[in-house]
């Protein structure tokens, strides 16, 4: 053989290889289309290297030559660094009162003095939530998707997360641990970790991280909240690539759940090992928080918030949850990270958007909004008169987003990229919708989900 037909040989296997590579991940990964074409471009490969390799030295110089200058655009996409000019979003200038989320005006019971009280004050809130009033409600029979065999599953998260809520607080030693803040910071960290965390980071508690007002969990509702701890730590943990892609079906809500409850065992055990350290600490876990969870998050280094409303990992996107300790312990906090990357790709994709069954996700650029902030703001009365249709908590936003594949050499080569290069994010956008579909269908359920019916 000749040193071009090596060069060719050697070329047209690692492609080959490539393709069969990512065509088996997706395969496990029940992405079909994005398999099947991966199987077809190795096929392709196969053929147009087996004839390059067949043809006169001419052909072959000329092909070699248009693969060195492909791979050297390549590369240069790939590695150059983005120049863009993101703009960061200011913090908030003013708190939110929890009263006004729609889970605490969900939980509002007709009649009783508190949801009198909250309609005279947010009349533009009334006739909206008499629309998903009048729908069967998440986990309720009658809803589009509800099971009740499969809905049991998250019924009994949700069970352990409500007993866990009373359990956020409580003692505080009174001997103090005798160690550096470096120390504590380490130990922390590998103790949230040690619990099954993905990701932990620290900042200090700003004021628009807390709450105005309680709206739900312990405490009265409508008391102003104080909160006069230091430090927050925040992780994350991952919820399943799986379940989360056959949403708005029932196993996204039984992992959404599972997961919710899981944080909230890691949040209350660390909050209560903190207090048993000598300090105060509270968890802030679902359905009991004082604090919001994703700006804490944001500050803390975990990842930015994107077009979806949700916190955007670098490493797993939305395809987590979150809780937060507070607490007086003295820490280290990390320092902020200003990712632009995540907020130029959501810039330029708008798979969540496209496939949102309620249109609750805006298809624009970020605006800024009266608390001061440049961002995304989703509809959450549409989001959530949707879930109390289908009686899930859909998770179509999540399962789609180019950043919720799994954590593998494939996917992170890819989002390499995309953390370096804007034209990078745009050639990543269109691979998405290639392989994988601008519109995405929902996966089929686990094997032992479906064998279970």
């Amino acid at each position: 053989m000749t040193a071009i037909e090596v060069l060719l040989t050697i070329v047209g296997l690692i492609i080959l290889f490539g393709f069969l590579g990512f065509g088996l991940v997706s395969l496990r990964e029940k992405h079909l289309r994005a398999s099947r074409l991966s199987f077809l471009f190795a096929l392709l490969i196969g053929i147009l290297f087996a004839l390059l390799l067949l043809s006169p030295a001419l052909i072959q110089n000329i092909a070699m030559a248009i693969i060195v200058i492909i791979s050297t655009a390549a590369l240069i996409l790939y590695f150059l660094p983005s120049r863009d000019k993101i703009i960061p979003s200011p913090p908030p200038n003013k708190r939110v009162d929890e009263r006004t989320i729609m889970f605490a005006r969900a939980s509002l019971e007709p009649g009783s003095p508190q949801y009198e009280a909250y309609y005279r004050d947010h009349p533009e809130h009334k006739a909206p939530d008499q629309t998903f009033r009048q729908n069967p409600g998440l986990l309720e029979p009658g809803a589009l998707f509800f099971d009740q065999k499969l809905a049991a599953a998250p019924q009994g998260d949700f069970f352990l997360t409500e007993a866990l809520r009373n359990a956020v607080d409580g003692r505080v030693y009174q001997a103090k641990v005798d160690a550096s803040p470096e120390e504590t910071t380490r130990f922390i960290k590998a103790l949230v970790a040690y619990h099954g965390a993905r990701d932990v980071g620290i900042c200090r508690l700003q004021p628009y991280h807390i709450y105005s007002h309680i709206g739900r969990g312990t405490g009265e509702y409508g008391a102003p909240i104080t909160l006069d701890h230091t430090f927050a730590v925040a992780f994350t943990v991952e919820m399943s690539h799986e379940m989360i892609n056959t949403g708005p079906r029932m196993p996204a809500v039984m992992e959404s759940a599972r997961q919710y409850a899981e944080a909230g065992k890691i949040a209350v055990a660390l909050a209560a090992a903190i207090r048993a350290m000598g300090y105060p600490a509270r968890a802030h876990i679902d359905g009991n928080y004082r604090v919001i969870a994703p700006l804490v998050a944001k500050d803390a280094g975990l990842g930015e918030i994107g077009r979806m409303g949700l916190l955007m990992t670098p490493d797993l996107g939305p395809r987590v949850r979150l809780a937060v300790v507070t607490t007086d312990l003295p820490l280290i906090a990390d320092s902020p990270t200003w990712d632009p990357s995540i907020i130029d790709f959501c810039t330029i994709c708008k798979k969540c958007a496209e496939v949102c069954p309620s249109g609750a996700i805006p298809f624009t650029d970020r605006q800024t909004y009266e608390d001061g902030t440049l961002r995304w703001k989703i509809n959450p009365e549409r989001c959530y008169t949707y879930w109390t249709k289908v009686g899930t908590d859909c998770g179509r936003c999540m399962a789609v987003c180019p950043y919720s594949h799994t954590d593998n050499l494939m996917h992170n080569l890819i989002r390499y990229g995309v953390g370096h290069s804007h034209n990078f994010r745009r050639a990543a956008h269109w691979m998405d919708n290639l392989f994988y579909g601008e519109k995405p269908l929902p996966h089929t359920p686990p094997d032992w989900i479906q064998d279970s019916k």
